[in-house]
C-alpha cells in the first residue's frame, strides 16, 4: 500500500463508473479455438489475432523447442552486445523475401517496432535533412505509432480515415515545408477490419516524394499471395507482427538494406532491448514453412468466407458492421455499458467476443469485435451470430 492508492482508487472508480475499466482475466486454452474459464466453462475463441489457428499447431511447438535445445531460452542481451546466430539472419531474409524487400529487422512485439521507427526515421530527417519530418497519419492508425510520434516530439498531421483525397490536399499544403515527408497507416486497421487503398496511397507517395510506411500487422500471413499482405512492393516499409496469423510473437520491420541499417543504428527498441528468444523465433520459422502451403491456402480462403457469412447475417439482422471486409468483424453497438452487456450476455452462450470501449474506439462506437478463424465451423459462426442477435433481443426488454 502507498500513500497515494487513494487518488489511483478514485481514478479507477471513474473509469468503472463510465464503463471503461480493465480487468486482466484467467482463460486458459483447451483446444484449438477454445477457451476456459476458471469455473470450467468453455467458450469459443471469437476474439484473439491467431487467425490461421497456428499458435497451437504441433509444427510450431516442434520447431520452438528445437530452437530452445540449439540456442537456449533466452537470447541475453540486445543483438549489438552478444550478436546475433546465422539462423536468425536467414530469418530475416525470408521476412524481407516475404514482403518483397532488400532486408529485414527482426523486434520484440508490434508495438515496440512502431514505437521505434517513428523516432528513428525523425532523426533521419533532423540529421541529414536540418530540418525535423513531416508525419502524416490516418487517423485510426494504432497507438503504438502515435507513441512514436510523441517520442519523436513529433506532432503528427491526420487525415481522414481511408481518405486519399484529404491526404493529397495535405501532402500538397505541406510541398514547400522542409524535411522528410513520412506517411503512416495500416494495410488492415484492426478495429474495424477494412483496408487501406495501398495501390492509391503508393502513387501519391511517389508523385509527392514521401516515405510511405505501413503496419501489416493484421495482414500478414492471412491476406495477399501466400500471405505476403497487402503492402507487396507499394511501400517504402513494412512493419509486420508473428503474433497474429503466425502464431507466435514478436515482430519485423522490412524495407531497403539502407534502412534497416539505419534503425540498427538509430532504432531504440532495437539497441536497447533484449533480442527476442529463440524458442519464439523457431516457432516464427515453421510459419513461414507453413504460409505457402495448400493448407494454409484454404485456411485464408475458409476464414474470408466465414467473416462474408458473418456479416451477411448481421446485415440481415439490421445491425452495423463498419466497413468490415477482412477477417475482423465489428458489431458497431454504441455505449459502453450496452457493449459490456451484451458481450456478458453472448459469453453466457457459450463466446468470447470482446467489447471495445474508449479509447481503443471513439466514444458512442464501441462495438463488439469479432475475429474469425480458420478453425471455426460454419455452426458455430450461425450459433454466434444467433447468440448476437438473441442477446441484443433481450437488452431492448
Amino acid at each position: 500500500m502507498t500513500r497515494f492508492d487513494h487518488l489511483f482508487q478514485q481514478g479507477l472508480e471513474r473509469l468503472a463508473e463510465q464503463g471503461r475499466l480493465r480487468t486482466p482475466r484467467s482463460l486458459n486454452p483447451v483446444g484449438h479455438g477454445l477457451l476456459q474459464r476458471e469455473d470450467g466453462t468453455a467458450l469459443v475463441d471469437f476474439s484473439s489475432n491467431d487467425y490461421l489457428g497456428l499458435r497451437q499447431h504441433p509444427r510450431l511447438v516442434q520447431c520452438a523447442t528445437e530452437w530452445g535445445r540449439r540456442y537456449g531460452a533466452g537470447s541475453g542481451a540486445s543483438r549489438l552486445v552478444t550478436g546475433t546466430n546465422s539462423a536468425v539472419l536467414t530469418l530475416e531474409a525470408r521476412l524481407a523475401a516475404l514482403k518483397g524487400m532488400e532486408a529485414a529487422c527482426i523486434l520484440s512485439s508490434g508495438w515496440q517496432a512502431n514505437a521505434t521507427v517513428v523516432p528513428a526515421l525523425a532523426r533521419l530527417s533532423a540529421e541529414v535533412t536540418g530540418a525535423p519530418p513531416v508525419v502524416l497519419v490516418d487517423k485510426l492508425i494504432h497507438a503504438s505509432l502515435y507513441h512514436g510520434c510523441a517520442a519523436a516530439g513529433v506532432r503528427p498531421v491526420r487525415f481522414r480515415h481511408n481518405d486519399v483525397q484529404h491526404l493529397r490536399a495535405l501532402l500538397q499544403k505541406e510541398a514547400a515545408t522542409p524535411g522528410l515527408k513520412i506517411v503512416l497507416t495500416e494495410s488492415v486497421f484492426s478495429m474495424d477490419g477494412d483496408r487501406a487503398d495501398m495501390v492509391a496511397l503508393s502513387e501519391l507517395c511517389r508523385e509527392h516524394d514521401a516515405f510511405l510506411c505501413v503496419d501489416e500487422a493484421h495482414a500478414t500471413g492471412i491476406l495477399g499471395k501466400n500471405g505476403k499482405g497487402l503492402a507487396d512492393g507499394l511501400a517504402d516499409l513494412v512493419i509486420g507482427t508473428f503474433s497474429k496469423a503466425l502464431g507466435s510473437m514478436g515482430a519485423f520491420v522490412a524495407s531497403s538494406s539502407a534502412v534497416c541499417r539505419w534503425l540498427v543504428t538509430s532504432g531504440s527498441g532495437y539497441i536497447y532491448s533484449t533480442a527476442p528468444s529463440p524458442m519464439v523465433l523457431g516457432a516464427v520459422e515453421a510459419s513461414l514453412d507453413l504460409l505457402p502451403t495448400a493448407d494454409m491456402e484454404e485456411a485464408r480462403q475458409r476464414v474470408a468466407f466465414l467473416a462474408e457469412r458473418f456479416r451477411q447475417k448481421m446485415h440481415a439482422a439490421g445491425l452495423d458492421t463498419g466497413p468490415s471486409s477482412t477477417q475482423i468483424v465489428p458489431v458497431v453497438l454504441g455505449a459502453e455499458q450496452t457493449a459490456l452487456y451484451l458481450s456478458h450476455l453472448i459469453e453466457n452462450a457459450g463466446f468470447l467476443a470482446v467489447a471495445i470501449r474508449p479509447p481503443t474506439v471513439p466514444p458512442g462506437a464501441c462495438r463488439l469485435r469479432v475475429v474469425m478463424h480458420a478453425q471455426h465451423t460454419v455452426e458455430q459462426v450461425d450459433w454466434l451470430a444467433d447468440a448476437v442477435c438473441t442477446a441484443i433481443g433481450q437488452a431492448a426488454q
